[in-house]
């Protein structure tokens, strides 16, 4: 489960943040993931709940802004973004398999709200 060690990277990296700035707490961090990352939103919320523990993030919530996977066909240049998964084969708007993903992949820490 890698999750575990995203949970531990995201709270490492948030505490450094926090600390090096003169804050105390941290209330909040807010995650964009992508479908195609392949983190698991919930598995990642439960190591993170497990791992802020003794921390200066003890009191924090996890938010996750899911991202979905969006690419862009190359015989009709159509753009699209799918909820569906993160696998996209054909595009959407003329069954074309000549896609390029351009989006989905994401793991980005967006926000830390701190005391």
């Amino acid at each position: 489960m890698h999750e575990l060690s995203i949970a531990r990277s995201v709270i490492d990296l948030a505490v450094k943040n926090c600390l090096d700035n003169g804050h105390t707490a941290i209330e909040k961090i807010i995650l964009s993931i992508g479908a195609a990352s392949g983190v698991m939103p919930d598995a990642l919320s439960f190591a993170f709940d497990v791992i802020k523990q003794d921390t200066i993030a003890a009191g924090a919530v996890l938010c996750i802004n899911a991202v979905p996977v969006s690419g862009v066909c190359s015989d009709c240049k159509g753009e699209f973004a799918s909820c569906d998964g993160p696998f996209i084969i054909n595009c959407p708007h003329c069954d074309s398999a000549a896609i390029t993903v351009t989006g989905g992949f994401e793991l980005d820490m967006i926000e830390i709200e701190v005391k």
